[in-house]
């Protein structure tokens, strides 16, 4: 193998090729936003806190702090929330992360099991700021984890190539109705780097079969995924998790949007399917399509406002962006929201 400082280049110009233009040193988050979230969610230590679930940190908020520090074209605060991360999070003997982190217990980790979701932010993030900043050790530990996420989270089963919410818990014996899927844990984006960084053909299977199986589980009077999904024979909501389209699911178009996902039929059932009035998201209950959680945060609303950017160039209402944090998850739906239509669709704005 050519040494890590030969390929670096040839590299990084093929991560950046399809990358958001943040990669060429031009910041696609407004300085003011990143401030605000950080001065709400990013601690010294470099933690992410959840203030919506307990102040807990886990990997995908550690993914998400990671992208979001790049997309703001921040090295220091990038650098910060790895050190975090690696020394608090990467502590599995398999190269994937721990998923859960929490300030009031002893031991902080009170769950080594891992969540592809934030083992795949993590390793995008890197491999962004590691091409972008000339930054071989963060290529090196993307490539890490991608090899990881490769070998023990995407398999294959019934013809089709899945990514498994983790590595335990989630197949049979254990999980009786197994494989069990979370469509939302497909980050559509990332796969294509992580083809880059640990190559085989079984990635780009994992995007188109992700695809496909997003557009075949339409379930209920909504026609939506489930946030846990069962395969063990056709799709179908999971045994002994809510029969839902819930937090994990909203996420969904924003993933296809920026991923450059063009199916304007998915993405408008999507829509509709989650909104239940003006553009008022919801949880939803998929046995009875009735809404559960209204959505009103604009982090949340702005999901409904990027798809409708994408599929018929309506620009995106004042607001939404406006950005105020107040509960981690929807601010970081908010920030990648506003990051990706100031990047790829100005005129929205």
């Amino acid at each position: 193998m050519k040494p890590w400082c030969s390929i670096l280049a040839v590299f990084s110009a093929a991560i950046l090729a399809m990358a958001q233009p943040a990669a060429a040193q031009r910041a696609a988050i407004d300085p003011q936003a990143w401030a605000a979230y950080k001065a709400k969610f990013l601690d010294a230590t470099g933690r992410i806190i959840d203030n919506g679930n307990s102040g807990i940190s886990h990997s995908e908020g550690q993914g998400y702090g990671l992208l979001l520090a790049y997309l703001s074209n921040n090295p220091a605060d990038f650098e910060q929330i790895w050190y975090f991360t690696r020394t608090e999070l990467l502590l599995r003997d398999d190269g994937l992360a721990v998923w859960k982190w929490d300030p009031a217990a002893t031991p902080h980790v009170t769950d080594t099991n891992d969540a592809s979701d934030g083992d795949l932010l993590i390793a995008y993030a890197l491999a962004l700021a590691g091409s972008a900043w000339n930054k071989t050790d963060y290529l090196r530990a993307a490539a890490t984890m991608a090899k990881a996420i490769l070998s023990h989270l995407i398999i294959n089963a019934g013809g089709r190539t899945l990514l498994i919410p983790g590595v335990d818990g989630y197949q049979p014996p254990g999980q009786k109705d197994g494989p069990i899927i979370n469509p939302s844990y497909w980050i559509f984006e990332a796969i294509p780097v992580m083809a880059l960084l640990a190559p085989s053909d079984r990635w780009q299977k994992l995007s188109d079969d992700g695809l496909a199986l997003l557009q075949s589980m339409q379930f209920g009077p909504r026609k939506l995924p489930a946030d846990w999904v069962s395969l063990r024979s056709k799709p179908a909501p999971a045994d002994g998790f809510e029969a839902e389209f819930g937090y994990n699911a909203v996420r969904i178009p924003l993933y296809l949007a920026r991923a450059g996902v063009g199916d304007k039929a998915l993405l408008t059932r999507l829509q509709r399917g989650m909104t239940v009035e003006g553009d008022e998201p919801a949880t939803i209950d998929l046995t009875t399509g009735r809404p559960k959680d209204l959505l009103s945060d604009p982090g949340y609303k702005i999901v409904n406002h990027v798809v409708a950017c994408v599929v018929d160039g309506t620009k995106l209402p004042t607001s939404v962006r406006q950005f105020a944090p107040s509960l981690y998850y929807p601010a970081t739906l908010q920030l990648l929201s506003l990051a990706f239509v100031t990047e790829k669709h100005p005129e929205c704005l």
